[in-house]
């Protein structure tokens, strides 16, 4: 009787992926069937594996229904699944070089709000930017309740901060090129590569591929660089309440239809000028809305 074995999956190639096993700390190659009915792993993904005839190789036989799929779509248009059953985005931005993108992270932390995943905001490169600057950025977005941390994973810095907010979490590491994702992987006990696939097609594990490192009953996803992030369009209502502190003022204004640009009565737009809002999580929805919310 073949024996089935259940495995997360941590890295993705054409033909085959890295996974590991049960209680084992050390990665083994799994291969796909051809024509294969199941979905395309991705990291994250669990799936079902068992020996092929020859016993020196498994096979994936199975993957299991996903709690979860983080997808975004790519340049060309095309939806893209990028991680799987995660359920904490951690958004990682530097305070420079390259210069900090405050409306990429609140489209990120807007989009962790519409799928029920906790956010959380790491700041990297303090010694370039600054002290007064990371205290300022991270004082932001703790108002709104999202955990900022500022880290330097080269002196240790805010390192195991990280690792106690995120344990026992299945957490995935997003942000730009640059901004040290790889290095706060590293930083954490993930390693920098799993393994050659090329003759599967893709290569040795780079940035280009996302990878995942156990943590106890958790794991973190270490993803590729993103340029561009966009939700879906909406109606103003809709992404008003994906910007937490727009919730309760947006229920004062004096119309039900507010878009909080210029309607008179909106107390969105007072909350701003009395600064409980901030002006640039104010600019991002505004940013958001002007090229998404369908007319």
């Amino acid at each position: 009787m073949t024996q089935v074995r259940r495995a997360r999956v941590i890295a993705v190639g054409r033909n085959a992926a890295w996974a590991v096993f049960g209680d084992e700390s050390e990665p083994r190659l799994v291969n796909f069937r051809k024509k294969a009915r199941h979905p395309m792993p991705v990291p994250g993904d669990l799936v079902e594996a068992a020996p092929q005839a020859d016993a020196e190789h498994l096979v994936v036989d199975s993957v299991l229904p996903r709690t979860f799929a983080l997808e975004r779509r790519t340049g060309g248009g095309r939806t893209k699944t990028m991680a799987a059953n995660i359920d904490t985005l951690a958004i990682v931005a530097a305070l420079t070089d390259p210069p900090i993108r405050l409306a990429l992270i609140d489209r990120l932390i807007a989009f962790a709000v519409l799928h029920e995943l906790e956010p959380a905001l790491i700041l990297t490169k303090p010694d370039l930017a600054g002290e007064p600057a990371a205290d300022e950025i991270s004082s932001i977005y703790h108002r709104i309740g999202v955990p900022a941390l500022i880290l330097q994973p080269k002196t240790g810095r805010g390192v195991e901060e990280l690792r106690a907010l995120i344990a026992a979490r299945a957490a995935m590491l997003i942000g730009q090129s640059g901004v040290g994702k790889s290095s706060i992987f590293r930083a954490l006990g993930g390693i920098g590569t799993v393994g050659d696939l090329t003759r599967f097609g893709r290569g040795r594990q780079t940035t280009t591929s996302a990878r995942l490192f156990r943590m106890g009953d958790g794991f973190l996803i270490d993803s590729p660089g993103i340029g561009e992030f966009t939700l879906d369009p909406m109606p103003a209502i809709e992404l008003a309440a994906l910007f937490v502190e727009m919730r309760e003022p947006a229920g004062r204004c004096r119309f039900s239809d507010c878009r909080h640009l210029s309607e008179p009565g909106c107390a969105v737009h007072a909350a701003v000028e009395a600064g409980t809002i901030a002006p640039s999580r104010y600019a991002s929805y505004r940013e958001i809305l002007a090229g998404e919310a369908p007319a």
